[in-house]
């Protein structure tokens, strides 16, 4: 019989497919269909610190006084965050798979504040969507892996549910980053996040929204740091995600390494159906390849376990264009 279970960071899914924080996941009855589709477990749509004061300072300017502003920002805070939490109540209530809950801050203090309420309503772990994009001329690479670091240390300090930090492509050394996190408390990470994609309209002269969606040849970056991190960091677990849009990347990315993957661009494109789909051709492949359960091959292809792991190094050219014309 075919067992497609997996542990990640803690947790024990029935399938290593998880649909990704975005706004396919905002409303308890849609995660419903995602659970009933065959999803081993769903991260909420992220709560955005940055967002609510965006909406405070819409209110704030509305309301033309300045007195007004504390309360404003207390109000519009609460209310989101109420909101929030009954999204992951309301989830845990009709659903038995894992509720992952995502926060997005960048005020040190609002990340335990969170932390603390998303783990009293119910949610099984906490994604902690971090990412800074530093821009300064005087940048610091220390200060910066501080911040990672106080932020993960604050926040299990206030949890005792399992804690993963998702992260982007842009530090220098990717696994030290992570070995960083883990022994920090990092139960899990998620390779990698996706982010907003501008681009430029010619005619109006605008900066616009680019694509929202990631593509197949997205994949190889998080092939790449998923084999080189699970080889070198093996008691992490790890989510691969961006360019997953097939049963055949998901099987790649567990041959890597990965632990679970996260799909959102793909539910997007095809809707829930494509979780069955993929599930059912895994079982399929696994069956045909003869393992039997997915720890048989989970890693075998990653940068502890292959005869030449510097494929996962190589960043020129030059070997693949040496013999074409």
């Amino acid at each position: 019989m075919i067992d497609i279970r997996t542990k990640y960071a803690g947790l024990t899914l029935r399938n290593p497919l998880i649909v990704g924080s975005s706004g396919l996941t905002s409303m308890p009855d849609r995660i419903k269909e995602y659970e009933k589709a065959g999803a081993g477990a769903v991260v909420l749509k992220s709560l955005f610190e940055e967002q609510i004061e965006m909406q405070s300072d819409s209110l704030w300017k509305e309301s033309d006084s300045s007195e007004a502003a504390d309360y404003i920002h207390e109000y519009v805070k609460a209310n989101q965050v109420n909101q929030y939490l009954e999204v992951i109540k309301k989830s845990k209530a009709i659903c038995a798979i894992p509720i992952i809950a995502s926060i997005n801050c960048y005020k040190a203090d609002m990340w335990i504040d969170f932390a603390h309420q998303v783990e009293l309503a119910g949610a099984d772990a906490i994604e902690l969507n971090i990412y800074f994009m530093d821009t300064d001329l005087m940048y610091d690479y220390e200060a910066n892996c501080a911040v990672y670091v106080n932020i993960i240390r604050k926040v299990k300090e206030t949890v005792s549910i399992p804690v993963i930090v998702k992260i982007g492509k842009s530090f220098a050394n990717i696994p030290a980053m992570i070995h960083l996190l883990k022994i920090n408390g990092a139960d899990g990470v998620v390779l990698f996040n996706r982010f907003y994609q501008p681009d430029i309209n010619i005619n109006t002269m605008q900066i616009v929204s680019g694509n929202v969606f990631s593509k197949h040849s997205d994949l190889s970056d998080t092939l790449r740091w998923t084999a080189i991190v699970s080889g070198k960091i093996p008691d992490i677990s790890i989510a691969a995600s961006t360019g997953i849009h097939d049963w055949e990347d998901v099987v790649k990315c567990l041959l890597a390494g990965a632990s679970a993957i996260q799909m959102v661009s793909a539910i997007y494109t095809h809707g829930p159906e494509i979780i069955s789909q993929i599930l059912t051709c895994i079982e399929e492949w696994m069956n045909q390849t003869q393992y039997y359960s997915l720890s048989q091959f989970k890693g075998k292809l990653n940068y502890a376990h292959i005869e030449s792991p510097n494929m996962y190094e190589r960043a020129q050219f030059m070997k693949y264009f040496s013999n074409r014309d």
